[in-house]
């Protein structure tokens, strides 16, 4: 592996927890290039929600590119844009009553939210947007601005204006009546706060620590922002295409964001591409106002259909997501019983959830033991305190109970080291 040492940038990360050169990869299995298999908890930060290689979509992508179809197209109209604008409507839209415009705004996530932040600011001629304490959003220098990482944001090297953050759902442990603070400040002229555009808002955190947002807590924000007229931005680029069971992870709460930020497993091939959808009202874009080179990935647009055909053409994907995270939920609360003295709690939805460490020091040394086993999972939270996982949503309930199996190992085997 001198290659990488030698040729690519120290900012690199996830390579320096899992050093092994992969190369191939199928459903919820990983193999590195001595034929070790992993079993992968962590689906690429939640891009492979339908797992690696889905042999559905693959079939479609493959038949696809050699048609020599359209690959590259900025915003010309291609017949794949037709086809995944029809079928996004059909399966996700309308059933849910959602009446959004579709903004290609850039292959990923930083950029959805981008073009959300830019919208919010021209629809209302405001500069301020609020987010919340532990809140990702994004490294480009307007998600950076309402995120909470200082990490991530120092790494801007430049200041990160126009964002305030606010207390997250239970952020002070329910000693604070929620959005005391928020409306309290919004209401007094003294306050400092000037009035904002856009709250955005994750409904479970995930690089936060997996922090959970409580379906009242939602309403209340919505309620607020209307309010107050501000405009509410759910990023859903993580939680959503039905990480915490229903498609957009905001249906639980019976909330209608006015923006809407997707990417990661909307292609459900790892496909780079995302989407930012607006309220009608709100496309107040000028033609070209903002744009990409890369906004009409025509492969993501074909992947992204047969994922839509395969798995949301009913309520098939999102009971059998609730059914898993239950057993995942169960298991892990078994976990923690069993490791009172290092376990501080679990939290999670659907299939995204955290064992909280008591020590931020073992979560790291759990993933590792855990990679040594066979096992692929992350860390998130403001310290790395949290062991993450995030299966893909076609994860059999063997392959759960086999992954959560080595994690109880894993972590087994950290406290006998640690008690030495």
């Amino acid at each position: 592996m001198d290659v990488f040492d030698r040729m690519e940038s120290e900012v690199r990360g996830y390579c320096r927890g899992w050093p092994t050169v992969f190369t191939t990869a199928r459903g919820s299995h990983m193999t590195d290039e001595n034929g070790k298999t992993y079993l992968d908890f962590f689906a690429g930060a939640g891009t492979l929600n339908y797992g690696h290689n889905n042999p559905q979509l693959k079939r479609r992508l493959l038949d696809y590119l050699s048609a020599d179809a359209i690959v590259h197209s900025l915003d010309m109209y291609t017949a794949a844009k037709r086809d995944f604008l029809e079928r996004f409507n059909e399966y996700v839209l309308r059933p849910r009553g959602l009446d959004y415009k579709v903004q290609f705004p850039g292959p990923a996530g930083n950029h959805s939210v981008e073009a959300a932040l830019k919208l919010a600011r021209k629809c209302t001629g405001r500069e301020t947007v609020v987010s919340f304490t532990n809140a990702f959003h994004g490294m480009t220098l307007g998600a950076l601005a309402v995120t909470g990482n200082s990490m991530k944001r120092t790494g801007a090297g430049v200041p990160l204006g126009h964002g305030v953050a606010m207390p997250y759902d239970n952020y002070l442990d329910g000693r604070t009546p929620d959005f005391l603070l928020f409306e309290t400040m919004l209401e007094d002229s003294g306050s400092g706060l000037d009035k904002p555009a856009a709250v955005i808002v994750e409904t479970v955190q995930g690089e936060g620590g997996v922090n959970v947002a409580t379906a009242e807590w939602l309403r209340g924000l919505q309620d607020l922002c209307r309010r107050h007229d501000i405009l509410l931005i759910v990023d859903d680029v993580q939680m959503g295409c039905g990480r915490t069971g229903p498609f957009f992870s905001f249906e639980e709460a019976g909330i209608v964001p006015d923006i809407v930020c997707l990417s990661k497993s909307l292609s459900g091939y790892g496909l780079p591409f995302a989407v930012t959808l607006m309220k009608r009202d709100l496309d107040v874009w000028d033609p070209g106002e903002h744009n990409g080179t890369f906004r009409g990935f025509n492969p993501a647009f074909v992947t992204a259909v047969a994922a839509l055909e395969t798995y949301w053409t009913g309520d098939g994907m999102e009971k059998e997501t609730v059914a898993k995270g239950q057993q995942v939920q169960t298991a892990l609360e078994s976990i923690a019983l069993r490791h009172a003295g290092a376990v501080d709690g679990v939290r999670g939805r659907g299939l995204a959830w955290g064992l909280v460490m008591s020590d931020a020091e073992l979560a790291p040394q759990v993933c590792n033991e855990a990679f040594r086993r066979g096992l692929l999972m992350e860390t998130s939270g403001p310290e790395s305190e949290v062991v993450k996982l995030l299966p893909p949503l076609t994860t059999t309930e063997e392959e759960l109970d086999r992954g959560l199996e080595i994690l109880s190992d894993s972590l087994e085997a950290v406290r006998q080291k640690v008690s030495v």
